[in-house]
Parts: structure tokens; C-alpha cells; sequence
């Protein structure tokens, strides 16, 4: 009898710590949209023509076909293009800023040398 209590027990406790992990997982995802949303809404950080010193956090392929170094100024996105292959993430570089995109949430901007 003592080891159906101890099971019964273990096993609310098991359904408890399973609900709490659900329940956190979803509020997290509610905060991390909201502040997403909240980005989107406000003026780019940035100005056209403007030069920035910033940290390369990522290459990828660019819409254009390029391959082009990705960072963050004030947490808003540079797509910068001809940024020399001996560079890599982590490396602090100055770049540009050329263009908006469509929604102004991101920036493309020419290399204009490392720092």
C-alpha cells in the first residue's frame, strides 16, 4: 500500500514539473514575439550614408546573390557586401549604410574596412 502513495506522489509531482516547463516554453515565446513585433514597429537606429563600426555575427547568402557579412547596430540588422574573405565572425568592421529594405527592418551597407 505505502508504494502506491510513494508512486501516486511521484507521479503528480512528474505531472506538475511537465506542466510548468509547457507553461514557461509558451510565455517565453509570448515575450520574444512582443519584443519582435516591438522592433519591427520602431525607426531604424541607423541613417542612409552614415558610416558604423560594428561586430560581423554571421556570413550568408544575400538576396542579391552575394555572399555578405551580417551584424547589428543597436540590435538592428546590416547586410554588408564586400567585406574581404580573410574576415570572419567576430571581426569588427565599418560599414556604410546604402539602403532600407521594404519595411526598413534591415539595411544593406558597403564594407569600408576593418577596425
Amino acid at each position: 500500500m505505502d508504494y502506491v502513495l510513494v508512486a501516486g506522489g511521484v507521479g503528480a509531482v512528474v505531472v506538475v514539473l511537465g506542466v510548468l516547463g509547457i507553461w514557461r516554453r509558451l510565455t517565453s515565446g509570448g515575450e520574444s514575439q512582443r519584443a519582435h513585433e516591438a522592433a519591427q514597429e520602431r525607426e531604424p537606429p541607423v541613417e542612409l550614408g552614415d558610416t558604423y563600426e560594428f561586430g560581423i555575427t554571421e556570413f550568408t547568402d544575400h538576396h542579391s546573390g552575394e555572399r555578405v557579412a551580417v551584424g547589428k547596430v543597436e540590435g538592428f540588422v546590416l547586410f554588408t557586401e564586400d567585406v574581404p574573405d580573410r574576415l570572419s565572425e567576430g571581426d569588427v568592421i565599418r560599414a556604410t549604410v546604402t539602403s532600407f529594405n521594404r519595411e526598413r527592418t534591415s539595411a544593406d551597407a558597403i564594407f569600408e574596412g576593418a577596425a
